[in-house]
C-alpha cells in the first residue's frame, strides 16, 4: 500500500512540482519558442502550387508572397502566367471534380434494404426475409451506383414489391444475404451471404461533458485480435433458373471475402479472399455458368517465401474489355505491377527491380500506357529511395520513362485529360520547385515558380539535414532527417530527441521541405536537435526490409535507430546521444515505451501519447496484420503491459479517456503494472479528449518533460 501511494503521489504532483525553478521560467521559454514557431512558418513563400483546372491546359491558383495572397492563372499551351482575382479562382476550385473520383466510397453505397436495379434497367434485385429476391422495377427508380457495395450500417422500413420472385431459400437470422451485383447483361446475380455476428464492445466515459454534470457513457463496436469474425460465402444465381452452386469450401477461415466486378461480357465475376492471419490472399474468377472457380492472382507467403500479405497495398484494376486485370504484388521482393489473363489466369509482370509502384494515376487502355508513381527508381545512384517518381510505362513493350528526373519527391496534380500536371518537387534540404510537365515525355511547359526563404534564413534557420547510416545488417542504408535549431552553434553539445512512429503500414518520414514540423519546430526553439528515421519494419523499402515487424513490433527498428544517431553523433560531436529522448502518438506512443523497456541502456527519457500499449488490446485490422493469428507468445513479447518492471527511463504517459481509436484501457493498463513493479513515472489522462493529442496544452507539458529531464 506505502508503494502505491508513493506513486500515485508522485503522479498527482508531477505536473506542478517536478522542477526546482519557477513555473513562469519555463512559461516565457516555451512562449517565445512557440511565437518562433509561428513566425518561421510565416516567413515561406511561394509554397508548393495546389491548381484549380479550369480545362485541360488551364489552371488557377493561389499563392502566398510577402504582399498577401495573390491569384495566378497558368495557361500550359501558351506557357504564360497571368495575375487572377480571387473570385476567378474560387469559380474554379469551389467547383470541385466535374469526373468520376475512384477514392470516393460514396460513389459505391448501398444501403442493403434498397432494391438494386439492373442495367437493362427491367427488373430490381432486393433482400426480403433474408433472401434475395427480383422483380419488375417501377417506373421511377430512385438514382444510385452501379449496384454494389458495403452493406448496411443501419436497417430502413422499406416497401417490397407484391409479385418478387424469390432466388434463394438459405438466408437466415443468423446467415442473411449481404450484397448484390447485376451482371451487365442482366441475367445474372452474384451476391454475398454474411454471418450475422455481434462485435466485442468498449466503453467510453467522459467524465466532464459540456452538456450535463454527470459523466455520459458510449459503446463502440471494436473487434480485437482474436475475436471471432464473421464469416461470408459467394452466391450466384440466374435469374431465370434460380441459384447456381459455388464451391466456398476453399475459401474458408476468412478474415474478409468481398465481390470484386463482372467481366463485361457476363462470363465471370470476381472476388478477393483474405485468409485469416494474412498468409493467403487471392483473387479469384467465378464462370457464370457452372459456378466453378479459378485463382488469378495467389499470393502466398509459403509460396514466394516472405511473412505476411499486406492486403491494404494491393492495387486492382478491370480492363473495360475484360481482357486484362491490373494487379501489385510484392512476389519478388519489390511491389511491382501485374498484368492477369482471366481467362488462362497467366500472371505477366509488367514492371521489375528493386523499386516500389506507389500510386496508379491513369490506365489509358486506348493508347497503351500507364501513368503511376514509384520510389526506389535511383537508389543506386544514391538518391533517397523513398523520393517517389512520376513514370509512364509502356504496356506493348515494358519501357518504364521517369518523367521527373530531378533528385527529389515529385508529387503531381494532373490536368484533367492527362496531359499535363504541375510537379511539386523537393526534400527535406530542398526548398519546394513548382513546374508543369508533359505528362507523356516529361518536358517543363511552364517553370511556375520557385519557394522564397529568403527571410527565413534571416532567421538563422538551418536547413534541416537528410542523413543516412547502415543498419543491423551492416549493408542497408536507413534513412532519416536531422533538424536543428535557429543559429545552431557548432560548438555547442545539443541533447537529441526523436519524434518516432514506426508504424509498418508505411514509412513516415516527411520527403518534402518544411520548417521541421509544427511541433518538433518549437522542440529546436527549446534547444533540441529532432531526428525522424525510418527503421526496418516500416514500409516502401523490400519486403525483406518489412518482414522485421513480424509478429515482433517491439522491434522498432530500434537497433537501426540506435545505429544512426550513432554514426550521426560520431560525424556531429555537438550532438549529445547520452541522454536521448523520444516521443510519438498511438503506435508511435507504443514505440516509445517500447524504446524504454526494450533498450535503456540507449533511451532515456519517453513521452507517450495515446498508444496501444498491447496489440491484443487495440482493432483487429490493424494488429492481426503485423501480429498474425492465433494469438500466440509473441503478442506478449511485444506488449508493453507484460514488460512494464523493465522501465527504467523517465516515462510520461499521456492518453485521453474517449479515445475512440486506441482502447484507453492499454495506457491504464501499462499504469497498472507500472504500479505494481514500484515504478516512477508520470500520466496525464485527460477528460474529454479523444486520440487527437495535439493541442497546445498538451504539447507545452510534453516538451517541458524533455526540457525538465534531457537538458
Amino acid at each position: 500500500m506505502k508503494t502505491i501511494f508513493k506513486t500515485l503521489l508522485f503522479v498527482a504532483v508531477a505536473l506542478s512540482s517536478a522542477t526546482m525553478y519557477a513555473q513562469s521560467d519555463f512559461d516565457e521559454l516555451y512562449s517565445k519558442a512557440d511565437q518562433a514557431r509561428i513566425d518561421v512558418n510565416n516567413l515561406i513563400y511561394n509554397g508548393p502550387v495546389k491548381p484549380a483546372w479550369k480545362n485541360d491546359d488551364t489552371f488557377l491558383f493561389k499563392n502566398k508572397e510577402k504582399g498577401g495572397d495573390k491569384y495566378y492563372q497558368v495557361d500550359v499551351a501558351r506557357g504564360t502566367k497571368v495575375s487572377a482575382t480571387q473570385a476567378e479562382y474560387d469559380a474554379v476550385a469551389n467547383q470541385g471534380r466535374p469526373y468520376y473520383d475512384p477514392s470516393d466510397e460514396s460513389y459505391f453505397s448501398m444501403n442493403r434494404e434498397r432494391p438494386q436495379i439492373s442495367p437493362d434497367g427491367k427488373l430490381q434485385a432486393y433482400i426480403k426475409d433474408n433472401n434475395i429476391w427480383v422483380s419488375e422495377a417501377p417506373a421511377e427508380q430512385p438514382a444510385q451506383g452501379p449496384g454494389m457495395g458495403p452493406g448496411p450500417r443501419g436497417r430502413q422500413q422499406m416497401s417490397y414489391p407484391q409479385n418478387g420472385k424469390q432466388l434463394s431459400y438459405d438466408g437466415t437470422d443468423a446467415y442473411p444475404y449481404d450484397r448484390i451485383m447485376w451482371s451487365p447483361d442482366s441475367k445474372k446475380i452474384a451476391a454475398t451471404r454474411k454471418q450475422d455476428l455481434k462485435e466485442r464492445q468498449i466503453m467510453l466515459r467522459e467524465s466532464r461533458p459540456d452538456s450535463q454534470v454527470q459523466p455520459k457513457y458510449r459503446m463502440l463496436d471494436y473487434a480485437k485480435p482474436g475475436d471471432a469474425l464473421p464469416q461470408m460465402e459467394i452466391a450466384l444465381f440466374d435469374v431465370e433458373s434460380g441459384a447456381i452452386k459455388v464451391n466456398n469450401a476453399p475459401f474458408q477461415n476468412q478474415y474478409f471475402l468481398q465481390l470484386g466486378s463482372w467481366d463485361p461480357e457476363s462470363r465471370w465475376f470476381t472476388f478477393e479472399y483474405n485468409q485469416r492471419g494474412h498468409q493467403v490472399y487471392q483473387l479469384v474468377a467465378v464462370d457464370a455458368k457452372s459456378g466453378k472457380t479459378r485463382i488469378l492472382a495467389d499470393e502466398d507467403t509459403a509460396k514466394y517465401g516472405y511473412k505476411f500479405i499486406y492486403y491494404y497495398d494491393i492495387y486492382r484494376y478491370y480492363y473495360n474489355d475484360g481482357k486484362k486485370i491490373l494487379w501489385t504484388s510484392e512476389r519478388d521482393g519489390y511491389r511491382h505491377l501485374y498484368a492477369i489473363d482471366p481467362i488462362t489466369c497467366r500472371n505477366t509482370q509488367l514492371t521489375k527491380g528493386q523499386f516500389n509502384v506507389r500510386e496508379i494515376y491513369q490506365v489509358n487502355e486506348e493508347k497503351g500506357y500507364i501513368l503511376l508513381s514509384v520510389n526506389g527508381l535511383n537508389a543506386d545512384k544514391g538518391e533517397d529511395p523513398y523520393n517517389k517518381h512520376v513514370c509512364r510505362l509502356y504496356l506493348t513493350n515494358g519501357e518504364l520513362v521517369d518523367l521527373t528526373s530531378e533528385n527529389a519527391n515529385h508529387t503531381p496534380s494532373f490536368s484533367k485529360d492527362f496531359t499535363y500536371f504541375v510537379d511539386n518537387y523537393s526534400r527535406p534540404d530542398l526548398p519546394n520547385v513548382a513546374v508543369v510537365r508533359s505528362s507523356k515525355d516529361g518536358q517543363v511547359k511552364t517553370k511556375i515558380q520557385e519557394m522564397d526563404i529568403t527571410e527565413l534564413l534571416k532567421t538563422g534557420f538551418t536547413i534541416p539535414e537528410v542523413f543516412k547510416a547502415k543498419g543491423r545488417d551492416g549493408k542497408t542504408d536507413i534513412w532519416g532527417t536531422i533538424y536543428r535549431p535557429r543559429k545552431f552553434n557548432n560548438l555547442k553539445k545539443y541533447p537529441v530527441i526523436e519524434y518516432i512512429y514506426a508504424g509498418p503500414h508505411d514509412s513516415h518520414v516527411e520527403k518534402d521541405f518544411m520548417t521541421v514540423g509544427p511541433r518538433n519546430l518549437t522542440l529546436c526553439e527549446l534547444g533540441f536537435v529532432v531526428v525522424c528515421i525510418d527503421g526496418m519494419g516500416t514500409d516502401n523499402r523490400s519486403r525483406e526490409f518489412q518482414d522485421v515487424c513480424w509478429q515482433n513490433l517491439k522491434d522498432g527498428g530500434f537497433p537501426d535507430r540506435i545505429l544512426w544517431m550513432q554514426a550521426a553523433a560520431k560525424k556531429y560531436k555537438n550532438l549529445d546521444i547520452s541522454n536521448v529522448g523520444i516521443y510519438g502518438y498511438s503506435a508511435g506512443g507504443q514505440n516509445t515505451l517500447s524504446a524504454l523497456l526494450f533498450h535503456p541502456d540507449f533511451y532515456k527519457v519517453g513521452v507517450s501519447l495515446c498508444g496501444c500499449h498491447d496489440n491484443r488490446m487495440d482493432k483487429i485490422w490493424w494488429n492481426e496484420q503485423w501480429m498474425g493469428y492465433p494469438i500466440g507468445p509473441w503478442y506478449s513479447e511485444s506488449s508493453n503491459v507484460d514488460n512494464a518492471s523493465k522501465l527504467e527511463g523517465k516515462l510520461f504517459i499521456i492518453n485521453g479517456e474517449i479515445d475512440d481509436n486506441v482502447d484507453p484501457a492499454s495506457s491504464l493498463q501499462v499504469v497498472h503494472e507500472l504500479i505494481k513493479a514500484d515504478k516512477d513515472f508520470r500520466q496525464l489522462h485527460i477528460p474529454g479528449r479523444s486520440h487527437n493529442l495535439g493541442e497546445t496544452w498538451v504539447t507545452k507539458q510534453m516538451f517541458k518533460y524533455f526540457y525538465e529531464n534531457c537538458k
